[in-house]
Parts: C-alpha cells; sequence; structure tokens
C-alpha cells in the first residue's frame, strides 16, 4: 500500500493559498456539463425557450427609456456636450452588463446552499460550480449583445446619431472578462458568510438594487461630473465603484466616444482582481466544513 500512487488525494488539511486552480483546471468537462445542466435547466418546460433571456432586459430597457429618459429627462452623455446617442442603445448597454453582473452574484452567492447535497456525497474541486455558473450566465448575455448589434448596426448605417465604429470594440471582452472576475470573487466572499450567517442572503438582492442605482446605468456620468458640488464626491464614487469605469468602457467601445480614464479603468481592475483574491481564499476556507455548519 504504501508503494501505490494516488491521484486524487481528499484531506482536510489545505495551505492558506492552496486554491486548487491546476485541479479544477483537469475538470473543465465537469465545468461544461455544469454549463449545459444549468442552461437547459433554466429554460426546461417554458414556451419561449431561450427568448426570455431576451425579453427581461429588453423590457427593462424600454421602462428605462420611458422613466428616466422621457419623463425625468437626465442626460445620456459620460462627458459634457450634446450628443445624439439613441436611448435605447444607451440604456440597453448599462441593462445588458448589469444584469449579468446581478445574476452571477445573486447565483454564486448560493452555491453552497443550492448544492450541499451533491457537494456532501460527491468530490470535485468546489471551485467548478462558480465558474460553470458564471460561463452559464454568459449565454444569455451573448444574446442580448447580438440584439444590441443589431440595431446599433442600423443606426450607424443610417448616420442618425453620433455613434461611429472605432477600435474601442477590440475592448469589449475585457469589459466582460472583468464583470466576471468581480462578480466571481463577490458571490464567493457572500456564499462563504451566508454558510454561516444567513442573514446576508436577505440582502443581496436589494444591496444590489442599490448598487444598480449608485452606477451609471440609468444616466450619463455628466449628470455628476456636470455639477461643481460633485466634485470631492464625484471623485471617490468613480475610484471607488469599479462598475463605474466597466459600464462607461463598454459605451466608449460601443459609441465611439464618452468618458474613459486610464487609471480608473486600471483602478477598477485592481479592485475586481482584489475581490477575486479574497473570494477564493473565503471560498477555499470554508468549502473544507462547510457542511458542519450549512
Amino acid at each position: 500500500m504504501a508503494s501505490q500512487k494516488f491521484k486524487t488525494t481528499i484531506t482536510s488539511k489545505h495551505k492558506l493559498f492552496d486554491l486548487h486552480l491546476r485541479e479544477t483546471f483537469r475538470y473543465r468537462d465537469l465545468i461544461w456539463l455544469f454549463v449545459k445542466r444549468d442552461f437547459t435547466a433554466l429554460y426546461k418546460q417554458t414556451i419561449l425557450g431561450p427568448l426570455w433571456a431576451l425579453i427581461q432586459p429588453v423590457l427593462t430597457t424600454f421602462v428605462f427609456s420611458f422613466v428616466f429618459g422621457a419623463l425625468a429627462g437626465l442626460t445620456t452623455a459620460d462627458i459634457p456636450g450634446e450628443f445624439n446617442i439613441p436611448s435605447f442603445l444607451f440604456y440597453m448597454t448599462g441593462t445588458m452588463i448589469f444584469t449579468y453582473f446581478s445574476a452571477n452574484v445573486t447565483k454564486v452567492s448560493r452555491i453552497f446552499i443550492d448544492n450541499r447535497q451533491t457537494m456532501g456525497k460527491v468530490y470535485y474541486p468546489r471551485l467548478v460550480q462558480p465558474i460553470a455558473t458564471c460561463l452559464s450566465n454568459l449565454i444569455p448575455l451573448i444574446i442580448n449583445f447580438i440584439l444590441f448589434v443589431i440595431v446599433w448596426l442600423i443606426f450607424l448605417l443610417t448616420g442618425t446619431t453620433s455613434m461611429q465604429a472605432s477600435w474601442w470594440l477590440c475592448f469589449i471582452p475585457l469589459v466582460v472578462l472583468e464583470v466576471i472576475v468581480l462578480s466571481l470573487g463577490l458571490g464567493m466572499i457572500i456564499s462563504a458568510v451566508t454558510t454561516k450567517y444567513r442573514d446576508l442572503q436577505m440582502l443581496v438582492g436589494f444591496g444590489l438594487q442599490l448598487w444598480q442605482y449608485a452606477s451609471p446605468i440609468a444616466y450619463g456620468l455628466a449628470l455628476v461630473s456636470s455639477s461643481e458640488k460633485w466634485n470631492t464626491i464625484f471623485t471617490a464614487y468613480v475610484y471607488a465603484n469599479p462598475l463605474t469605469s466597466i459600464v462607461t468602457t463598454f459605451r466608449y467601445a460601443m459609441f465611439g466616444f464618452g468618458y474613459f480614464d486610464l487609471f480608473v479603468y486600471l483602478a477598477g481592475w485592481s479592485i475586481s482582481l482584489f475581490v477575486l483574491f479574497i473570494g477564493l481564499l473565503l471560498f477555499s476556507k470554508t468549502e473544507k466544513n462547510f457542511m458542519d455548519t450549512i
């Protein structure tokens, strides 16, 4: 027995920075299996199927366009000036990004609670589950983005707006990657804490709703930056909220103009990576004994 070499050794003793990343990569087939399962289960026995991935953000976009655009008259520009931006495209950019971010945080935060029966019987790297969740939520985002591009091309070819195509479109994959990093890290932090304190789970939806209105999704960033009384608040607001740089960079890439500051962008990435690092540490620590507390 002493001469036998085992491929996998299950033990409760782990180093602090033993995150099982290499082992998780070996289970990539299981990740894709979970992605297929989650997407199929989401739209199984529904009449419209994947069309529901379009209905929610499109309806939300129309509501935002009517309430914040037509009624409230909030600006749809991220920098001061007169720009002709289709309200539907403006509000859909923020809606797409935040819907994906919110879905990731909500589902990842319930990983241990929703999968405790499976995790208690079968061994696999627990990190597989949150990664698969983010990838399965990526499919509705891609469907929404295809619709967005179709409408974007129609306005772009007619030449009736201030939008223009530019090489900034190459930044879109980086923007999506940052959303994944931030939401994955935040979701794992919440999932680790809620195994012992369920109260936090009750606040996730409410907190995400507040975060949505604290980010330039329903309004342009120029609403805050154009007023002198907002100068101090604006500076702290931009640097502290990583979603601000994510949304404004996405709009800059799609519209060809807007607000972009390299330092703000890098600061947002730094915050996102830090949140992911803390999330990985807490998640790795919690997975060893979550069955005893959940």
